[in-house]
Order: C-alpha cells, then sequence, then structure tokens
C-alpha cells in the first residue's frame, strides 16, 4: 500500500499535467487520451528524475518512517508528477507537429 499511493498520485497528477498542457496549447494537443497517457508516463519519469537531484530527493521520496503515509512527501511527488506530465506531452506534441509537417 506505501508503494502503490504515491505511484498513483505520480499517475493522476501526471495525466492532469498532460491535459493542462494539451488545453493551453493546442498545437501540443494529443488528443484526452495521448494527453492523458503520455502525461502518466511523464509522471512516474519526472518524478523519479527529481527524485536523482541531490536536496530534492526528500521532496519526491517516498514515505519514510513509522508506516503512515506522509502527505507533505505525496504532495512534492504530485507536484513533480504534474510537471512530468506536462513537460513529456509537449516533447511529444513538439515531436508530433514536426512529423506531421514533413
Amino acid at each position: 500500500m506505501e508503494v502503490l499511493v504515491p505511484l498513483l498520485v505520480q499517475l493522476i497528477a501526471g495525466g492532469a499535467g498532460g491535459n493542462v498542457i494539451g488545453q493551453l496549447a493546442k498545437n501540443l494537443n494529443l488528443g484526452t487520451t495521448g494527453n492523458s497517457i503520455v502525461g502518466a508516463i511523464g509522471g512516474l519519469a519526472g518524478t523519479w528524475l527529481a527524485g536523482m537531484i541531490p536536496g530534492l530527493d526528500t521532496l519526491v521520496g517516498a514515505a519514510a518512517g513509522t508506516g503512515g503515509l506522509d502527505i507533505g512527501a505525496l504532495a512534492g511527488q504530485g507536484a513533480t508528477g504534474l510537471v512530468g506530465g506536462g513537460v513529456l506531452t509537449a516533447i511529444a506534441g513538439i515531436i508530433k507537429s514536426a512529423m506531421a509537417k514533413s
């Protein structure tokens, strides 16, 4: 359970970030399903990459200690998941637009 909740937070936040980028930048939009899938993958990847940066590992790390969930860590994972999902969706949208032009 302690591993599943952070993963779900990252997936959901990443999907939300992907859909936000898709709505804000119409030329990067992959459709609702595409934005959600790419965003969810970006949410996982963004949180993983942020955890590798010294100093951010405590922000995005899994809850440690007495077995309870750390709300601060979940919020950090949600924030990095949101950003990671948006970034990966933007990258995928740029690639899609470039391929459509050629």
